[in-house]
């Protein structure tokens, strides 16, 4: 299950582009890719239509070009990806990776300070 929600780089920057439009064509992707990088039409319609069989992406039927929409929520698809991570490497214990990120990402005090209200609070 983890591999099926696990995104390669190139997936989870198509995704996210979906997510920001919650719909758009091979060619909004495409054109919203070049910007960033070089990259050719037939691979964001393979990749797109990878997406589509791993049931990210649904395919409707428009008038001129097919349009894709995200299956599952950014969050959801990101929380699956972080826990198969933390799997992973961690062998499923997330305090290493809290103790990591505190350590050697320089978390500001804020932000020290929100994970520690949402851990009180329990979300």
């Amino acid at each position: 299950m983890a591999a099926r929600h696990t995104l390669t780089p190139l997936e989870l920057e198509i995704m996210k582009i979906v997510w920001d439009r919650r719909s758009a064509t091979v060619r909004d992707v495409y054109e919203a890719l070049r910007k960033r990088r070089k990259i050719a039409y037939t691979t964001v319609l393979t990749m797109m239509k990878i997406l589509e069989q791993k049931k990210h992406l649904k395919r409707n039927d428009g008038e001129r070009a097919h349009v894709y929409q995200p299956v599952r929520g950014k969050r959801q698809v990101v929380g699956a990806m972080v826990k198969d991570f933390v799997s992973r490497v961690f062998d499923g214990a997330a305090e290493p990776l809290l103790v990591h990120l505190v350590r050697d990402q320089h978390l500001s005090e804020e932000d020290l300070e929100r994970v520690a209200r949402m851990i009180r609070e329990g979300e």
